[in-house]
């Protein structure tokens, strides 16, 4: 049954107050604190209406109503506008954020950021290997027959290796070496270095292979090899700010679950460039968190997302203003990501 713009106007309504005052709401309270333009007996049939079709539930024998994951679906889907940022909010995350030293700083700057704007766990994946590009390779010599490999990516992440050479190399054969791997893989992503590191044996000169072969596997290690994606959280305390029937009265499975990394990249990591995604109770597909929603979205320098960021928490929250946050900071640190 589709809903008229009157009984979605009175969801709405029901999903802000409910969201506000973590009290479920009743026809009466709707009829005082928002311009419907019908009487309170119209309003409650369009709540009887709402939960016959699964849009909100009376939790207990109150006449108060709550919002169902159906409810708050719809009522994600049908926002009209996006709660925009105040100045002072625009102007916070650019101060906390432009201070960032480097990409650990950034990532746990955006982190604590992000949990204290929306007051939720907030998630921050760092940046894919995967899914980034070679800035610079650098090769420092040791000593003669030892190298340190350093692999800068384009989103400020940094590989280090020390390469064990078989035999004594002039350090003007290691400069040679670095620029010609250089001008190989700089602006490459990473996932297409492969072939060019086999390439770079067939075009040196003789003399140079022995050195070549060494490097080349420890080139591949640090471009290729799939490294363990990390996910940094903060703001877990906040999980405790809510009512009694947020998450079903037990907090324990939704801390489970964010132990699991797994679990945290399968919900920030997976996202599509210029997307965000809201995902509501059983939507997220995991077991212990039936009882939650997340907001996420990418983030990167120039439009490649290279990492996922977002929030987590009960499925009573504040969705236009979640969005409106998460989607600022991403934009924030993708602008930030691609300055340096």
């Amino acid at each position: 049954m589709a809903l008229d713009d009157r009984k979605l106007a009175v969801l709405r309504a029901i999903v802000e107050d409910y969201v506000a005052t973590q009290e479920p709401v009743g026809s009466k309270a709707l009829v005082e604190r928002h311009n419907l333009g019908v009487s309170p007996a119209t309003v409650r049939n369009d709540m009887a209406v709402l939960e016959e079709e699964g849009y909100i539930r009376q939790p207990h024998t109150s006449a108060g109503r709550v919002p169902t994951d159906r409810g708050y679906r719809l009522f994600v889907d049908r926002l009209s506008r996006v709660k925009p940022l105040s100045p002072a909010e625009r102007r916070a995350i650019e101060r906390f954020l432009v201070g960032a030293v480097d990409l650990d700083d950034v990532v746990h700057r955006t982190v604590r950021l992000l949990a204290q704007l929306t007051r939720q766990v907030a998630v921050v994946q760092y940046p894919s290997l995967a899914r980034s590009s070679v800035r610079h390779l650098e090769l420092v010599s040791i000593s003669s027959t030892r190298l340190m490999l350093v692999m800068i990516a384009d989103t400020g992440r940094v590989e280090q290796r020390l390469v064990e050479l078989p035999e004594p190399t002039p350090a003007d054969e290691v400069l040679d070496l670095r620029t010609r791997i250089n001008e190989k893989l700089c602006g490459k992503r990473l996932v297409d270095t492969p072939t060019l590191v086999e390439a770079l044996l067939d075009e040196i000169r003789p003399e140079q292979r022995t050195t070549m072969a060494v490097l080349s596997s420890v080139l591949l290690e640090t471009l290729v090899e799939r490294r363990e994606e990390r996910v940094v959280l903060a703001g877990t305390a906040n999980l405790t700010r809510g009512g009694i029937l947020d998450f079903h009265g037990s907090l324990r499975p939704i801390l489970e679950a964010l132990e699991e990394d797994l679990i945290l990249l399968k919900l920030f990591g997976e996202v599509e460039p210029a997307a965000t995604r809201v995902m509501i109770g059983d939507e997220t597909k995991i077991d212990n968190l039936r009882s939650a929603a997340v907001v996420s979205t990418g983030y990167g320098p120039h439009s490649t997302i290279v990492g996922g960021l977002g929030v987590l928490g009960p499925t009573r929250m504040d969705y236009p203003g979640n969005i409106a946050t998460v989607r600022a900071v991403a934009r924030y640190v993708s602008e930030l990501l691609a300055q340096n």
